[in-house]
């Protein structure tokens, strides 16, 4: 990753964080959350998408299920191999309550990635990774309304290019409810406690 991607995706990161740090007086202290907590200052689990089966699926098809939405491509060089593979790791050590979460891939790169491309990709890092994709109108609103952000670069003399993306990932509850914001600097120790947290507090309401 050049310093000037590099720059402008931490640009991009602290515009996301702004806002949901200065509403820290807000949180729920009662529940020990390593995390950011977001609940109440991000929008619900809602879209219209296509999944990796070729299948039309909605937010609502992934309540009961707690869902880690992650925005990235499968041409991507590092950061997008690294969270998956890091993902897989967190749900090995969850063990049996890892089947209650879902990690949704939603590719910011819809030109190349295929239902077909997508099922390959997510499947080699883990079982319960679900591959969605849309039109590029679709994917920019969903990315508009998750404050995420992305940039194809230029084409280099192949003709191939990088596309730069915001690296957070978003967690909701069963219910759909934005509940907490995983940045790359959190480990995985943190995101195992909360999820194991989430996991075990069912069906809120």
């Amino acid at each position: 990753m050049t310093l000037r991607r590099a720059g402008r995706l931490v640009l991009g990161l602290a515009c996301l964080l702004a806002p949901l740090l200065l509403a820290g007086c807000n949180r729920d202290d009662a529940i020990p959350w390593q995390l950011t907590n977001v609940t109440g200052h991000m929008p619900d689990l809602d879209f219209h998408l296509v999944d990796d089966q070729g299948k039309q699926v909605t937010g609502q098809d992934y309540h009961g299920k707690v869902v880690l939405l992650y925005f990235g491509y499968t041409h991507c060089p590092d950061v997008c191999p690294l969270t998956l593979a890091h993902l897989h790791v967190v749900m090995q050590r969850l063990g049996p309550l890892a089947d209650g979460a879902r990690i949704l891939f939603v590719s910011v790169d819809p030109a190349r990635d295929t239902p077909e491309v997508m099922h390959a990709y997510v499947n080699a890092f883990d079982p319960r990774a679900v591959g969605l994709t849309g039109s590029p109108r679709e994917i920019e609103a969903l990315s508009k309304r998750y404050r995420s952000a992305f940039t194809r670069e230029p084409d280099d003399a192949n003709g191939q290019y990088e596309v730069s993306h915001s690296s957070a990932i978003y967690i909701f509850d069963r219910n759909g409810n934005a509940r907490l914001l995983s940045t790359p600097d959190r480990s995985l120790d943190d995101l195992v406690h909360d999820l194991h947290l989430l996991l075990s507090l069912g069906n809120p309401a």
